[in-house]
């Protein structure tokens, strides 16, 4: 598109120079040998009661225009018809070209010296006029490529941006579907197996029952969980999730949190280091619950056994900063950038 309209540009003003060349000079002649008739029919009459300088400055006045319309043909071919009609008008014999006094001869010479002088130099001055007025329209023409060449890829640049984005999306989007299938399958897996050992009519004991029974709560809960993760996440991406803010007390949400998850830690200890004064926090209760939830999830999933996971909040003047902190291996240099990937 935007190679088209610069070639149509390119066109344009070779265009405009053609039709200046071409068509100029002939409306130049044109208008002189009708200005230089019109002088003659009016003057003419009279030229017994005017002196020779009246037609003759005149006259010099339609090859000027001759000159600034058409160029300098245009005021040469006016200025030779000029002469002529001026030696056959106004200098005895009229309408001869015998010219028998030597004064008519230096009159008509000098008319025809300052008619081509003033004639060509007019002329070339409207050339230089045209000229600077072309290149005017030249470089506007190009200014006008320039701007909308660049708008053109600068539009090419944010399509291509989002196309980009788009594909971003669509990759973390499957990694996501990936990883969450797969956590999925596992509390699936385990409620299917109680399942099918009560439908089986397995007997068990009484502690077996009971750990069987938590352990379906457990992973129905774990669903829940992830199951809200997956809204809320649909939700942000669509902009329908709205934060509703209230004060917070983070040393309740901890503890609330830790109780619900206690399962999760059987085989590891639970620091919590709250400061009573902790001052109350702006924020909404359930996206940060969540944030804590999968803070904790992660700390127990990696988090090696007998090894303690601490909780430590701590206030940092306008802000307050809430730390989980295991002592599993890490994540590897090479992998933190990528920490905040499905």
């Amino acid at each position: 598109m935007g190679v088209a309209r610069q070639e149509r540009a390119k066109i344009k003003p070779m265009e405009q120079r053609l039709s200046t060349s071409g068509g100029a000079p002939v409306a130049g002649s044109a208008l002189g040998l009708a200005l230089v008739a019109v002088v003659v029919a009016v003057l003419e009459p009279f030229s017994t009661h005017i002196t020779r300088a009246t037609p003759a400055l005149v006259l010099v006045l339609a090859v000027v225009a001759a000159g600034l319309v058409g160029g300098a043909r245009a005021a040469v071919v006016t200025a030779v018809v000029a002469a002529t009609a001026f030696n056959l008008a106004f200098i005895p014999p009229h309408w001869t070209f015998k010219v028998k006094v030597w004064d008519d001869w230096v009159a008509l010479g000098v008319f025809i010296g300052v008619a081509l002088a003033i004639g060509v130099l007019t002329a070339a001055q409207a050339d230089r006029r045209r000229a600077a007025e072309q290149r005017e329209a030249e470089m506007r023409a190009l200014y006008e490529q320039l701007t909308a060449i660049g708008e053109e890829r600068e539009r090419l640049l944010e399509e291509t941006a989002r196309v980009q984005l788009l594909e971003r999306v669509d990759e973390q989007r499957g990694a996501l579907l990936r990883s969450v299938s797969h956590d999925l399958r596992t509390p699936l897996a385990t409620i299917r197996a109680v399942a099918s050992d009560l439908r089986d009519g397995t007997v068990y004991d009484d502690s077996t029952r009971t750990e069987l029974l938590a352990a379906v709560c457990d992973e129905a809960e774990r669903l829940d969980r992830l199951v809200g993760n997956l809204l809320s996440m649909s939700r942000i991406e669509t902009g329908a999730l709205k934060p509703e803010r209230q004060a917070v007390a983070l040393d309740e949400l901890v503890h609330e949190r830790l109780r619900r998850l206690a399962p999760l830690f059987r085989q590891v200890r639970v620091q919590v280091d709250i400061p009573a004064e902790l001052p109350l926090v702006d924020g909404d209760y359930s996206q940060l619950d969540q944030v804590l939830t999968n803070l904790l999830e992660n700390a127990a999933r990696y988090a090696p056994p007998s090894s303690t996971v601490r909780v430590e909040a701590s206030d940092r003047g306008d802000m307050v900063e809430v730390r989980v902190v295991d002592e599993g291996i890490g994540v590897p240099d090479h992998e933190r950038a990528r920490i905040f990937e499905p």
